[in-house]
């Protein structure tokens, strides 16, 4: 009893604590925008109340500005699939060509004659999985032709038509609206899905990889495949999702989200919307980042502006990949869903990522890390990933360092998690004493996950020494101090919102 009065008083103090916390960096994030606006890079008028709009991301402005094109060209391709499978009573392969033929009417305005390269990839892949499947050989020599074309798209951007002879040099002229190599990356992901689901089946493992359908052997067609790769709902960003699991449901649709779940999905994707446009149009976020003004903040500032980056970055990826989901849902395929769970709900780099990129981790979980070893090798496989997940990403250095970095975070985790598993806690003291501990953790975890996500995707590699040296003085001490405490009190606080959750299921 005295141990549940505690636990209440610690959350009302949480909950108050998490107020004033939030009343604080909304009133300051408002408070730098104002002083600072003038002087950042990517502000436009907006259309809420009088404000400038922060559209200082590439990609998010890019989406953000054809959302209208996108929602038409979607609806269309949706009625012209739904009515021919309809009137025409088609099954897999049926549907395959149908959506195939709306996926290259797609990506011809996309990428223009660029396609070509796309198909010829592709059609690669499907002959080495044809020749090689059925031999020892097969992963060396499917990994090694993905990585090799993941890696020389970026390098060649693309390439050029003239290098197969000047007289197709002229198609360079027609090389559409969007570049193929970056929308490719996923390509490759579902190539190597593909393949391995093939090699699965020859070997009959499908049963020991998570998630994974079992699939006739006559749905591993080249028509099937070509869909899968260029299906357009989900071509440009994903989600992810698995062969096997694609050419079920394209065979037979989803039936988990009725009409009115799917109806809606689309709604709560429009609020999310709204808040995104509310915080970019009141926070400038992004725009300190991308400008370098924050290196003439404060520690406490440079603090609220890194936060509000990241949960602004979640933001703009959740809204991303649930549009395209949506419109697959709509369409009667389920992808797996990207962002389940809130970013600052996450006090550990393992939930961190499995509700990240969720897709891209269960296609990671699902062809590396178990053929890797999985728990057994988890210290030395996590490198072998990430760095994939850099490269994968982009050819930079500050990627790389991002990945390495998070991989350094994560081996102090694997080893107090293997620890925690072998000691068996009993006594309440024990467990009060382990739950502080896992609390120090958390929030040691959530510090190191924001220096790794700034340093790959905000300040980049030289930007380490300024964070380093803006806190580790006089003025920046109390504020490492302060965050240090708010992450330790969030963890708790993620702690209560677990044991809610245990006792009401």
């Amino acid at each position: 009893m005295a141990m549940n009065s505690w636990k209440q008083k610690e959350f009302g103090f949480i909950i108050i604590y998490a107020i004033c916390f939030y009343i604080f960096i909304i009133n300051r994030s408002l408070q730098i925008s104002h002083d600072h606006y003038q002087q950042l890079w990517g502000l436009r008028p907006g259309w809420l109340a009088n404000r400038l709009n922060d559209v200082s991301d590439g990609q998010w402005r890019n989406f953000r500005g054809n959302i209208p094109i996108l929602s038409a060209v979607f609806g269309a391709f949706t009625v012209l699939a739904t009515s021919l499978r309809k009137t025409c009573q088609l099954s897999a392969n049926g549907m395959s060509i149908v959506w195939l033929m709306i996926s290259l009417i797609y990506l011809i305005y996309l990428h223009g004659a660029c396609v070509l390269f796309i198909l010829s990839i592709a059609s690669l892949n499907f002959l080495l999985v044809k020749i090689f499947a059925r031999t020892k050989y097969f992963p060396y020599v499917l990994w090694t032709f993905n990585v090799f074309f993941l890696i020389c798209n970026r390098v060649y951007e693309g390439y050029s038509f003239s290098i197969l002879g000047h007289q197709w040099a002229y198609l360079d002229n027609f090389r559409g609206t969007f570049r193929w190599h970056i929308c490719f990356n996923f390509g490759i992901v579902t190539a190597l899905s593909f393949s391995c689901s093939s090699a699965f089946l020859w070997f009959n493992v499908a049963s020991s990889i998570p998630q994974e359908r079992s699939l006739e052997e006559e749905k591993y067609s080249y028509s099937i495949y070509l869909c899968y790769l260029l299906y357009a709902p989900l071509y440009i960003a994903g989600p992810i999702i698995s062969f096997n699991a694609f050419a079920s449901q394209i065979d037979q649709p989803q039936n988990t989200y009725l009409p009115k779940d799917v109806a809606l999905y689309g709604l709560r994707w429009g609020f999310s919307l709204c808040l995104v446009e509310l915080i970019t149009h009141f926070f400038y976020y992004n725009a300190f980042a991308i400008s370098g003004l924050w290196k003439q903040l404060s520690a406490l500032d440079v603090f609220i502006i890194g936060y509000g980056v990241l949960n602004f970055m979640w933001l703009k990826f959740l809204l991303i990949w649930r549009f395209f989901r949506f419109w697959s849902l709509l369409n009667g395929i389920e992808a797996p869903e990207n962002m389940p769970k809130c970013i600052n709900n996450c006090h550990n780099l393992e939930s961190f990522w499995k509700s990240w990129h969720a897709s891209f981790n269960k296609w990671l979980v699902r062809y590396l890390y178990i053929p890797l070893g999985g728990a057994q090798t988890k210290l030395l496989n996590v490198w072998v990933i990430f760095t994939f997940v850099a490269i994968w990403h982009d050819l930079e250095w500050k990627l790389l360092s991002w990945a390495w970095l998070t991989c350094i975070f994560f081996i102090p985790e694997i080893l107090l998690k293997s620890a925690a598993k072998a000691f068996k806690v009993e006594s309440t003291f024990w467990k009060f004493f382990f739950e502080e501990l896992s609390a120090i953790s958390g929030a040691v975890t959530i510090t190191c996950l924001m220096i790794a996500n700034l340093v790959g995707f905000v300040v980049g590699p030289s930007g380490i020494n300024f964070l380093i040296s803006g806190f580790l003085h006089k003025e920046g001490l109390p504020v490492l101090a302060g965050i240090f405490f708010t992450f330790y009190l969030g963890t708790k606080l993620m702690f209560h919102i677990r044991d809610a959750r245990q006792k009401s299921s």
